[in-house]
């Protein structure tokens, strides 16, 4: 069984990232038994693997830009034997992925490959498939296989919790030379003023979404295309304005009440929530989810309207400047930001969810604007701007910073969790790999025998 021995911080980062690396789902290329046997290099489980498939796997990490040069051949197919156990084993546990849900996912990821190419004709060129029916086949049975695989993974890994006692040992076990540094912190808080948006201009964004409702419904244009060009929704502008929703997910009420209004192969006329104004096209409805594209817009403003923002963010500066008034009680009462002014303008790090801000791995843009700040110091007004957001004006301020520190177990209990929870994840993972490769059949080519694996192919 793997052991992860924690020598220093740099070793438990990479865990971190070994971890990502085991959890994420990436094309692997592959083909079923169904298909010659000619160039095969192992068997495992219901599945193989050829020899091809493993140059297919250099020309694409190669094409993303990744340098190869000291990847190994064994090294990759050590990778896909990895994933083939994880398939096959998913099917013994009775892991259902449906076709549809395949097809779905499938028709996304053509749609953007052909938006970066060119052509389907040459993304069939790329994977050297003789044509578009036999591409689309091999690339159902790829994503397939790859939900598989992740659902598989992910099953193994939600069955994992710890405990506070779990994590006080892990903390004891670490020698304290090796202690890991965490770097510096800040909670950092901001008001918003946003520009009043006169009717002409509402109007003027409305106009451009009708006419690409219309260019769509009537000239056959295509709502992904326009999606990828126009939206200002910058979470789903690469993938065409996608998303799969149901009653639950986190959406504004406008925006559901009007997806769940349609039927398949609608689009909506334009329609406002505090985002701006969007319109939608519904792809296919399945039970309780809707799989829909959307196209989001925000008014321009007029620089009157930006001059008078500026202005009265001036204002409420100068009042806690000058003591009348605090940062946080000015937020509640002034910014124009629902989603942080009722906690005092205090800013969520989107990456852990939490007030606190590593400054070396913050926003660059943030970071610039507050690396300097003393704690209480309030900004001059900044303009700014976000797709959906359009325009405005900010103030910002830091409420509190915390230096680079060796890690303390009351302090950073959260951080120390994470590191004994990934700790944890990772054994698990590599528990489970141990177990399923002595009861699974697995047959290694002969020029693979050399290789030396992570994991226990060979079974020696």
């Amino acid at each position: 069984m793997m052991r992860l021995k924690i020598t220093n911080m740099k070793f438990i980062n990479k865990s971190i990232i070994a971890l990502t690396l085991l959890l994420s789902s990436s094309i692997l290329f592959a083909q079923n038994k169904k298909q010659k046997v000619d160039g095969v290099v192992a068997v495992i489980g219901d599945y193989v693997v050829l020899d091809s498939d493993i140059d297919l796997e250099f020309i694409q990490l190669k094409a993303q830009g990744v340098d190869i040069k000291n990847i190994t051949r064994c090294e990759l197919f050590g990778k896909q034997l990895e994933d083939k156990l994880y398939a096959h084993h998913a099917i013994q546990d009775s892991i259902v992925v449906t076709d549809e849900e395949v097809y779905s996912y499938m028709n996304q990821q053509l749609d953007a490959m052909v938006e970066q190419v060119g052509s389907l004709d040459k993304v069939v060129k790329f994977y050297r498939k003789k044509n578009e029916e036999e591409f689309k086949s091999y690339f159902f049975d790829i994503i397939k296989q790859n939900k598989l695989t992740t659902q598989m993974q992910n099953k193994i890994v939600d069955e994992v919790t710890i405990t506070p006692e779990e994590v006080r040992n892990f903390f004891k076990e670490i020698p304290k030379d090796e202690i890991p540094v965490f770097g510096a912190e800040v909670e950092v808080a901001q008001i918003v003023v946003k520009p009043v948006v006169t009717q002409e201009e509402k109007q003027a964004t409305i106009d451009k979404l009708n006419a690409i409702r219309r260019d769509v419904i009537e000239n056959g244009s295509s709502f992904y295309s326009k999606a990828v060009l126009y939206t200002e929704d910058e979470g789903s502008s690469s993938s065409g304005g996608f998303y799969k929703i149901n009653r639950k997910t986190g959406f504004v009420k406008e925006f559901k009440e009007v997806a769940f209004s349609l039927g398949e192969g609608e689009i909506s006329e334009p329609f406002e929530t505090e985002f701006g104004y969007h319109i939608i096209m519904v792809e296919k409805i399945k039970g309780q989810e809707v799989e829909l594209r959307h196209i989001l817009m925000s008014p321009k403003v007029s620089s009157t309207a930006l001059a008078d923002a500026k202005e009265k963010i001036e204002q409420i500066r100068a009042k806690i400047v000058n003591g009348e008034i605090s940062f946080a009680d000015a937020a509640k009462s002034s910014s124009d930001q629902k989603e942080t002014r009722n906690n005092g303008g205090v800013l969520l790090n989107p990456r852990t969810m939490e007030s606190r801000f590593d400054l070396t791995k913050m926003d660059p843009t943030l970071y610039s604007q507050i690396s300097n700040f003393k704690v209480g110091q309030v900004s001059m007004p900044i303009l700014d701007e976000e797709r959906g957001v359009g325009k405005f004006y900010k103030i910002i301020t830091v409420n509190n910073k915390t230096e680079e520190h060796p890690a303390d177990f009351a302090n950073d209990y959260l951080k120390i969790k994470d590191l004994a929870l990934t700790d944890k994840k990772i054994k698990a993972i590599a528990k489970w790999t141990e177990e399923k490769i002595n009861e699974t059949y697995i047959s290694i080519n002969a020029d693979y025998k050399n290789c030396d694996f992570t994991n226990n192919w060979l079974k020696k």
